[in-house]
């Protein structure tokens, strides 16, 4: 079901995917051909548009709904689109998306819009309070909304670790040794879903032994490409350990954490990156994520795709290899 892309007429990364409406619809980055050269702070992602896809049943024909979005109808932002997601609350649908401001900080802003497959009209500002990459919305069964963010290097998440952005940390750092990882963020959505409810949280990732998650711990701390998903009672917040290139997951009884670290969902793909959501449909959980197979290894030139996922008696991810 993986091995080929879920499109090949367009390069797509970072996928999104929901069930709204009867169908899977999903909400990737449009990653597009440039000359800028590869680098660690991400610069050769230099995507400008949303497109959504959807699917009415795994392994049939997808549609391309167009253009969602794109960059020169938002004011605030100078560049790069990357990694978005999607919601439905009271039968709207909300675009939420990350990208650089005009002094080059990374925002998250949100786009409504009537229709699962867009188009989506941007609010003129980012959310206040927001800041970093990669927004995975969450409405939980009591209707309840979170917005989870965040990620490093590139993403900037090590530069608001005073609470203010901090420009020295920026580019490819992070803390080290054995202090606690930079851990992701979290924030309840207001009823109108355009807004925080609340301030901004951290959310704690922590090892068997209920420590946080160690700096040097390359190969389980978060990096970025937060995903929350609920089965069974449980929450499921999944995430990429960037430059070790596991998708990995960890579990907790409420949206806020704290989340114990439980192991790998996916092992490394062709390609530096690795991204991903979890969505249940018609009975089956399905992973979406990416690769670089179709462009031959292409860092920026990414296809999503697209297997079933299976869970053992504990409700453990059983994990899976390329």
């Amino acid at each position: 079901m993986s091995a080929q892309p879920l499109v090949t007429h367009l390069y797509t990364a970072d996928p999104s995917a929901h069930a709204f409406e009867g169908k899977i619809y999903v909400y990737p980055s449009h990653d597009r051909e440039t000359d800028i050269e590869d680098n660690d702070n991400g610069d050769q992602y230099d995507m400008v548009d949303y497109h959504v896809f959807s699917l009415d049943t795994v392994g049939g024909p997808v549609t391309d709904h167009g253009v969602a979005l794109k960059m020169e109808d938002v004011p605030w932002v100078s560049k790069q689109l990357w990694a978005p997601d999607a919601a439905s609350k009271d039968g709207k649908y909300y675009l939420y998306f990350p990208a650089r401001d005009k002094e080059g900080i990374f925002r998250i802003g949100v786009a409504e819009g009537d229709k699962p497959g867009g188009p989506f009209k941007p609010d003129p500002e980012p959310i206040k309070g927001s800041y970093s990459i990669d927004p995975a919305s969450f409405v939980d069964d009591d209707g309840k909304a979170y917005l989870y963010f965040g990620g490093i290097w590139g993403g900037q998440l090590q530069c608001w670790q005073s609470g203010k952005y901090d420009a020295k940390w920026s580019g490819p750092q992070e803390p080290s040794g054995k202090i606690s990882s930079l851990m992701p963020r979290v924030a309840r959505l207001s009823s109108d879903m355009h807004s925080f409810d609340e301030s901004v949280k951290e959310l704690a990732i922590l090892d068997a032994d209920g420590q946080p998650i160690k700096a040097d711990d390359h190969e389980r701390r978060f990096f970025e490409a937060a995903w929350m998903h609920k089965r069974n009672g449980v929450y499921y917040f999944s995430y990429s350990t960037g430059d070790t290139h596991y998708l990995v997951y960890a579990t907790g009884d409420n949206p806020y954490g704290p989340f114990t670290y439980q192991g790998r969902i996916l092992e490394p793909v062709v390609g530096w990156t690795t991204h991903h959501s979890i969505v249940e449909f018609k009975g089956k959980w399905y992973l979406f994520h990416h690769d670089c197979s179709l462009s031959k290894g292409v860092n920026h030139l990414r296809s999503v795709k697209v297997r079933e996922i299976f869970y053992d008696d504990k409700g453990k991810i059983i994990p899976q290899t390329p």
